[in-house]
């Protein structure tokens, strides 16, 4: 199943080009997933996005209660 995606122009230098598409090569995807993968490590690093909730009970965002956003409910917590 296919994921949205947002598209839009991005304009970079070639060599930072270059560097994008060697590295696409070395971990087998192509130069826009890479960009993506790249951009999505570093939000998440920066703390800016959480990972995706998996399918299922198991959750990859270490929540107990399901994800739920209880914090208004435990007084600000």
């Amino acid at each position: 199943m296919a994921r949205d995606r947002k598209q839009f122009p991005l304009r970079i230098s070639p060599e930072l080009y270059a560097v994008y598409e060697a590295w696409a090569a070395d971990e087998f995807r192509s130069v826009n997933a890479q960009i993506e993968a790249v951009l999505v490590d570093a939000a998440r690093r920066s703390g800016r996005l959480r990972r995706r909730p998996l399918a299922g009970p198991q959750r990859d965002l270490g929540d107990d209660d399901g994800g739920a956003d209880t914090s208004d409910e435990q007084g600000g917590r």
